[in-house]
């Protein structure tokens, strides 16, 4: 929690900090959160029938992605250690705008396969390299309030996504002749090969070297940081954090609250438009493509206002286990339900309750590692959490697209999407009544979730 008695030093070098760091970086986020789910906007206009897909076909291909990211997750971080976040993530920015660029030309199955395999390879280690980059810059008492202002870059990633796809989809055969899906590809993937250049020349690694701090700023930023890196602990202590983690229950009931989650927030951002795009058959309505792009965004602006509202709450009176056992089950409840609503605004009505409940539980969840886990044992267990995370992100994919297949409808994968819900809010009660140490404020090691 931020010291009462802060100097004007303090205040207006995180101030600074905050304005010059964390759009930017936000900024970066929201393109890498869009390229790598433009797959769900290319899918119901013209990229399934083109390439002959079925369901369960898109859904692999939607998983996909994150086993690219989980088998280069770790080497990618320690390049980044080795060669400094700054250049590390801009090389990341220019090396998954130039595979998403190829989605332009993708031609079968296998290709989209490949491609987004290789997407999550070239992505790997983004979220983690940003979560980490931020961190460098602010002391552990700043740094909720700087991961939450960056982690609401999701949400409106698709309040404002949704609309772009569907604006650059409409214009079919207008570059060079291209489907509105491939021209859409193309128009979300340069952006990240620009601010991977920008990056290069604007961010810095550290304090030390940045021209907008003053002299006074910068010696009360790395005095501050190199106090807290004298607090870290040593190398055998380490080792034994690392074993404490993994063989820790309740890190591996953590990894299964946060499965429910992913599996649930994964489910929705692949398939929204194409629940959406059935609208037609099932209801009778018609909606042109860019309604549908505005009403895809629809659940996710509600969702952003309850991320911030519900985290803020808890930040007020400390993280209960009803902070992130309620939201499970509202939306285990929410998403089967939607599937009998009787009109589009009502399915739209529930499915924005379920998004609320993912967005809202997971800024709170992330504070849970710390109660029971310190210094490397929180850091590892946390990365436990997140390489599960990313399991559920495949496994959410190809089984809702494979279930669809398999009985003709979405009724059955939905029911799975509020099993997985509910599964996590039990879980989270039979935690909540072991012994745990008190809650603190959120740290740099406890933001790293699985994106």
């Amino acid at each position: 929690m931020e010291h009462a008695a802060a100097s004007p030093v303090e205040k207006s070098a995180i101030r600074k900090v905050a304005w010059r760091l964390v759009p930017f970086v936000a900024l970066m986020f929201f393109v890498n959160y869009l390229d790598r789910t433009a797959i769900s906007f290319a899918a119901p206009n013209g990229m399934n029938t083109d390439l002959a897909l079925s369901a369960a076909q898109f859904g692999f291909a939607s998983g996909i992605f994150f086993l690219g990211y989980i088998l280069l997750e770790v080497p990618s971080n320690l390049a980044l250690h080795r060669f400094g976040a700054r250049k590390w993530l801009a090389r990341i920015m220019v090396s998954w705008g130039v595979v998403a660029l190829l989605f332009t030309w993708v031609d079968s199955a296998g290709g989209l396969y490949f491609l987004r395999f290789m997407l999550g390879v070239a992505e790997a280690g983004f979220f983690p390299g940003a979560i980490l980059f931020l961190s460098l810059w602010v002391p552990a008492r700043y740094r909720s309030r700087i991961l939450a202002l960056f982690y609401l870059a999701q949400p409106l990633t698709t309040v404002i996504g949704a609309p772009l796809a569907a604006l650059l989809i409409q214009h079919d055969g207008a570059f060079f002749g291209l489907a509105g899906w491939r021209f859409m590809f193309f128009g979300v993937a340069i952006p990240a090969i620009l601010l991977g250049i920008v990056a290069w020349f604007y961010l810095v690694d550290r304090p030390a070297d940045a021209r907008w701090l003053t002299a006074e700023e910068k010696t009360w930023l790395t005095t501050e940081l190199e106090r807290e890196s004298r607090q870290k602990l040593g190398a055998n202590q380490e080792k034994k954090g690392l074993k404490q983690a993994f063989s820790s229950g309740r890190v591996w009931a953590l990894c299964g609250i946060y499965f429910g989650f992913i599996y649930g927030l994964y489910a929705l951002a692949f398939f929204l438009p194409t629940i959406i795009g059935g609208f037609e058959a099932q209801f009778g309505t018609h909606f042109g493509l860019m309604q549908k792009g505005l009403i895809t965004a629809v659940p996710y602006l509600p969702a952003a206002v309850a991320l911030y509202f519900w985290s803020r709450d808890a930040t007020r009176r400390g993280v209960r286990s009803w902070h992130i056992a309620l939201p499970a089950f509202t939306g285990a409840l929410s998403v089967p339900l939607a599937l009998y609503m009787e009109s589009p605004a009502a399915t739209i009505a529930m499915i924005t309750i379920t998004a609320c409940s993912i967005f809202a539980a997971l800024p709170n969840f992330w504070t849970l590692p710390t109660r029971f886990l310190d210094g490397a044992a929180a850091a590892a267990g946390v990365a436990l959490i997140n390489t599960i995370g990313n399991i559920a992100g495949f496994s959410s994919g190809y089984l809702t697209g494979a279930l669809h297949d398999m009985t003709g409808s979405y009724t059955l994968p939905m029911f799975v999407v509020g099993g997985f819900m509910a599964m996590a809010g039990v879980v989270m009660l039979a935690i909540s009544r072991e012994p745990v140490m008190p809650s603190r404020r959120m740290t740099s090691h406890d933001a790293t979730a699985g994106h």
